[in-house]
């Protein structure tokens, strides 16, 4: 047991790094303007976005005025394109897909995309991809699927919901971030699969996000060293409703949740809240709230860990007649760190402990759980702040191996994303795409 847990003081810093090769690339006023109308209603609009492609140029802006449109976008080789609406205007129809390929500084607005066929948007090595006030439902395949390294910032409002595959889906290096500083929410629900899957990739969001009710899958699903980054400056997240639970971690990934004013729920998504296994960590940082679950709100098993600090609220989760059930479960080498929060109105004991696992609290509050407070196997472990001796407190069955646990935490304090390079490209987009 010589892992420690630690929390994750990087886990913003990423957030709106590419945006300062986007800055580069802001948008100038003089670019080429080219009108679609799929509907022929407009004399010399192009009648087609393919068609306004095939003449477009570096820093072309083309400007959907009426639809819907019926047809597949690829965009391959592209710099500093803007597609989309008018600020203002409606949103556009877009029956078919768009497919990303080798490009940067592609910008995505106003546009409802829907495909019968595959993933709503496929994006393939390709960075700085912006995508504001869309969405991408319905889809055959994935909402947005994130390719090799390829990263995208979506601005809300969006939404990725009812796809049959995953809302957002995220490989080979890829990045998304979530940006709602304008007060307007993102989706992730009524998926076929997890609301977000990833594999060796990185997901942030700042609030205002919903992920709920995915069908066969977890509300995030994290493989291969993937990291779930969740604050809450702009608003509440949610991951409530989700078929096989709100968030599961393997193969060395990691979530990250951290209060910023408001907070994050994690509700009702059947058998479990988080579980984490084969070397993952979680980190729960202040004002975390996860409850009615089946199962635990915390599960670790194969040599992970958790790190909870602050007023994480973990109530009401288990289930009577499963002598496994418990707020926070521990399994297998693993480990669970816990300075402060409230764990109560649990079945089965607060922590369960087994299989050489460990449980290293102080400042937490139990209350009404039925299992009692904490509980070990033999071969686990448990230092607290709970006082010492043969009674050492009721509903406690667990071996205090020494009295050198405990170590201190200092919370440390977390800095606000720059969005000021974005909120300049959006500015200057909305001038340039305001009808005269």
């Amino acid at each position: 047991m010589n892992k420690q847990s630690h929390p994750s003081p990087w886990v913003f810093v990423r957030a709106c790094m590419f945006l300062l090769v986007v800055g580069l690339l802001v948008p100038k006023l003089g670019r080429a303007q080219l009108l679609v109308d799929c509907t022929g209603s407009t004399p010399g609009a192009f009648p087609s976005i393919n068609a306004a492609l095939s003449a477009s140029g570096l820093g072309t802006a083309i400007f959907v005025v009426a639809g819907p449109c019926t047809e597949d976008i690829q965009i391959a080789g592209a710099t500093d394109l803007f597609i989309g609406t008018y600020y203002g205007q409606p949103n556009v129809a877009l029956n078919g897909k768009i497919s990303i390929g080798q490009s940067h500084g592609v910008y995505l607005h106003g546009l409802n995309i829907t495909s019968a066929t595959g993933d709503g948007i496929n994006v393939q090595q390709s960075q700085a991809l912006i995508i504001d006030a869309c969405t991408s439902n319905g889809n055959a395949g994935n909402g947005l699927n994130l390719g090799p390294a390829s990263e995208a910032n979506v601005i809300g409002p969006a939404s990725f919901d009812g796809n049959t595959g995953s809302g957002i889906y995220l490989s080979g290096n890829s990045y998304a971030q979530l940006s709602t500083w304008n007060g307007q929410a993102i989706d992730v629900s009524k998926n076929h699969s997890s609301g977000v899957w990833a594999s060796q990739s990185s997901f942030t969001t700042f609030g205002l996000t919903t992920i709920s009710n995915n069908l066969n899958g977890y509300g995030a699903q994290l493989f291969g060293g993937a990291r779930f980054q969740v604050g809450s400056l702009t608003g509440a997240n949610t991951i409530s409703g989700n078929q096989l639970g709100g968030v599961s971690l393997q193969e060395n990934s990691e979530i990250s949740m951290f209060n910023f004013g408001s907070q994050t729920y994690i509700q009702n998504n059947g058998p479990v809240g988080v579980t984490a296994g084969f070397n993952s960590q979680v980190t729960l940082y202040d004002t975390v709230e996860i409850s009615g679950h089946t199962g635990p709100a915390l599960d670790l098993f194969g040599n992970s860990q958790a790190y909870v600090f602050g007023a994480t609220n973990i109530h009401s989760n288990g289930v009577a007649g499963d002598p496994r059930s418990a707020a926070i479960r521990v399994d297998g080498n693993s480990e669970v760190f816990l300075r402060g929060g409230n764990i109560s109105q649990n079945i089965g004991p607060g922590i369960l402990a087994l299989v050489n696992s460990s449980a290293d609290f102080t400042g937490v509050t139990f209350s009404s759980n039925t299992g009692g407070l904490v509980v070990c196997d033999s071969s686990a472990y448990m230092v607290s702040d709970l006082t010492n001796g043969p009674a050492i407190a009721p509903g406690v069955a667990c071996r205090t191996p020494h009295n050198l646990g405990n170590h201190p935490i200092v919370k440390r304090p977390f800095t606000e994303p720059d969005w000021s390079v974005l909120k300049a490209i959006q500015a200057k987009y909305m001038k340039m795409a305001t009808r005269k």
